[in-house]
């Protein structure tokens, strides 16, 4: 009886029961529990043996990555491959969900795999906070600013998030809108979305324009999601004429949710998005958004963490630059 076996009979692929039987939290409780139904009707035991040399012989740099789905994740991802494979390191990739906590996550593999370093593209400060003490290698947080936590082995990098926000308000305010609305993220305090509704709240009330909490609603960075929640929010807020949302698969999930209500993109609702992403230039219409800049992310954080194996800096907190694109799919509201 192999692993290969049970992933056969118990209908999940061989990396699932993989992950199940070293006990990695991103599985979900119903194929965790199929799964070693299976395991345990089977008799099967893991050759400790083969697992303990895996764990002894493992020098790759893991990237840990928070949200399958976030689209530009997936060149930071590319960049980061890259750029270690050019310096002669291995990267082993993790993947979570967007609600998973990544530290704990961290700390597990640790234990068990023992990687030289940790690259974590995105992350929630509380998990930090509570568990990254028990972590010893170095390590970088892209997109999210870890200065205040004072953690000797981690640096990060992130955009200013609040700055980008507050201009995208503004030059929506510029062209004439008056209501807007927000759309995606998580609004705790820890979280990266927390910093762009932040930058919002300061721009409305800078320009003082009307902002009325009904004008927001939180959802996950998915296109099915974010195409849900638009839909809820300008059925329930009809005088809305624009919408930023925290990401680019946000607004490409809300355009679509606008056009399944009958409006029009840009003529009744304008959309921004966030990030950047390659998708969003050639969507139509090409979407306004904030581009992060993916290649610094992940140039400097790489070089962060390769400087930190060599024992060669302390921490470092930086702040790439942003730049405003001003697309198709927002345009001075209808009079």
């Amino acid at each position: 009886m192999t692993i290969k076996d049970i992933a056969r009979i118990s209908g999940v692929g061989v990396a699932t029961v993989s992950r199940v039987l070293n006990n990695h939290p991103d599985v979900s409780e119903e194929t965790r529990r199929r799964v070693l139904a299976v395991v345990a009707e089977q008799g099967f035991q893991p050759n400790a043996n083969a697992k303990r040399l895996k764990q002894q012989t493992s020098a790759s740099i893991a990237v840990i990555v928070k949200g399958a789905r976030n689209m530009l994740f997936a060149d930071l991802v590319e960049r980061i491959q890259q750029l270690l494979q050019a310096a002669g390191r291995d990267a082993s990739l993790h993947y979570l969900d967007e609600d998973g906590n990544e530290v704990s996550y961290a700390v597990r593999l640790c234990r068990e795999r023992k990687p030289l370093g940790i690259l974590f593209l995105g992350g929630d400060l509380e998990f930090f906070r509570a568990e990254f003490g028990q972590i010893a290698v170095p390590c970088v947080l892209l997109t999210n600013c870890a200065k205040d936590l004072g953690f000797p082995n981690l640096s990060s990098l992130t955009t200013d998030d609040e700055e980008a926000a507050c201009q995208v308000i503004r030059c929506l305010a510029a062209q004439g809108h008056r209501r807007i609305g927000l759309l995606g993220g998580n609004w705790s305090s820890t979280q990266i979305s927390y910093r762009r509704v932040q930058g919002c709240l300061r721009a409305f009330e800078a320009l003082k324009l009307p902002f009325d909490p009904r004008w927001r609603e939180s959802c996950r960075y998915s296109f099915s999601d974010s195409y849900d929640t638009a839909k809820r929010l300008l059925e329930r807020c009809p005088e809305l004429t624009a919408l930023f949302c925290a990401s680019d698969v946000t607004a490409i999930g809300a355009i679509r949710a606008i056009g399944d209500l009958g409006l029009r993109t840009p003529q009744d609702i304008s959309v921004v998005g966030y990030d950047g992403i390659a998708l969003g230039q050639f969507f139509l219409p090409r979407l306004a958004t904030v581009r992060q800049d993916a290649q610094a992310l992940a140039g400097q954080g790489v070089e962060l963490l390769l400087d930190s194996l060599r024992g060669r800096r302390p921490p470092v907190h930086g702040v790439v630059p942003f730049q405003l694109i001003p697309g198709e799919s927002a345009a001075p509201p209808r009079a």
